[in-house]
């Protein structure tokens, strides 16, 4: 890899992990329009753990005490909204767990071409466009101020972490956006946008602990030669930017919408099928 593959495909992570226009989408689609070679293993590894510190960082204060009241949970048995909040993470995580076991293989085989991302891309966008729509109907009287409108993700029911988690299953198919999709169900089930978001954005820690895993046994089992220099810049870069975007994105979301994120996949969209058909 050259110093200008390392830049923008570190960038390229640490945008879209968190933005809904799909991370696995650009990843793909990038190297094979310019004609890279695959980045490898190691460089995956290296920009999820960047985006892993990212995410935990920023949320760092809700981490925390989400962290002790579930230790706390497990050895005195009594809930908190923290510790609810927690297993309601941990619960809706199984699902993309399960099918990722399932058919890793199978999407990695037959779900990667350009076409399958163009439809996917198209479909969930216009799907993120609606339920933004109807959200934005739905709170347009609401009055309560952003930080109680925030706090209502401590009050997801079971059935509401099991339809955001099997939502976020989808999103192993390339070009749907695991942060896209998350934060459409979050939408439909009455969650305003910057709930939606910030509960999308915990429930990708433990996703993205579970993909970088699966990615590192790889690269250990394949015994290939890595590039410390690279991974180091990869991870570093990815970390910041991501870190970045969530900064951004949550201080922007409630005034600019969904709209731009959808016009922009639909664009992409588009553009896939004009070159690849």
């Amino acid at each position: 890899m050259d110093f200008t593959q390392i830049l923008v495909l570190a960038i390229l992570q640490g945008l879209t992990e968190f933005l809904p226009i799909s991370s696995s989408a650009h990843l793909i689609l990038v190297p094979t329009l310019v004609g890279w070679p695959d980045q490898g293993l190691a460089f995956d590894v290296a920009v999820h753990v960047g985006t892993l510190c990212a995410v935990m960082a920023y949320f760092r204060r809700e981490l925390v005490p989400m962290s002790r009241d579930w230790v706390l949970s497990i050895t005195t048995r009594q809930q908190t909204a923290d510790s609810r909040l927690a297993w309601g993470v941990i619960i809706g995580t199984i699902p993309v767990g399960i099918v990722g076991l399932l058919f890793k293989d199978y999407i990695e085989i037959y779900l990667r071409s350009p076409l399958v991302i163009a439809t996917t891309t198209i479909i969930f966008g216009l799907l993120l466009w609606w339920a933004d729509a109807y959200s934005n109907k739905r709170h347009k009287n609401d009055t309560t101020n952003a930080e109680q409108k925030n706090l209502r993700i401590y009050g997801l029911s079971l059935k509401d972490v099991l339809i955001i988690g099997g939502a976020q299953a989808l999103a192993l198919i390339p070009g749907t956006s695991r942060s896209g999709i998350t934060m459409t169900a979050g939408l439909f089930l009455g969650l305003g946008r910057d709930a939606a978001a910030r509960f999308s954005f915990l429930l990708s820690i433990p996703v993205i602990i579970l993909s970088g895993g699966l990615k590192t046994l790889d690269l250990i089992q394949s015994a290939l030669p890595v590039e410390w220099g690279s991974i180091a810049i990869g991870a570093t870069l990815s970390g910041l930017v991501a870190y970045l975007c969530i900064h951004f994105f949550l201080k922007l979301l409630d005034r600019v919408g969904m709209l731009p994120f959808v016009i922009y996949r639909l664009i992409l969209g588009v553009i896939l099928f004009a070159v690849f058909l």
